[in-house]
């Protein structure tokens, strides 16, 4: 476990990233700033790698935002581009 991640982190630190509409409006509704969810990632810790999931492998990452505070971003692989992709952030009290 863990190649995907290291896939994706990858992907990220040689900006090779897109982020989702879904993404985006997430991270509008929670005043989170786009580079503090990227940034974070290299410190990120895996929660789950799902390389299986439709229609991208995708991994679950905790993160923490520039004041502490924890998220859960979802990052997917799109092969084909050979890019990552920032699929949706939230809070941990939120789920």
């Amino acid at each position: 476990m863990g190649e995907l991640f290291d896939i994706i982190r990858g992907l990220v630190f040689e900006e090779r990233y897109v982020i989702g509409q879904h993404a985006s409006e997430r991270l509008e509704e929670r005043g989170i700033m786009e580079w503090q969810v990227v940034v974070g990632l290299a410190d990120g810790s895996l929660l789950v790698e799902r390389p299986e999931a439709k229609p991208n492998p995708a991994v679950e990452v905790r993160q923490s935002l520039a004041d502490g505070t924890e998220i859960k971003a979802v990052w997917s692989h799109l092969s084909q581009s050979g890019v990552a992709k920032l699929v949706t952030v939230h809070f941990f009290d939120e789920e």
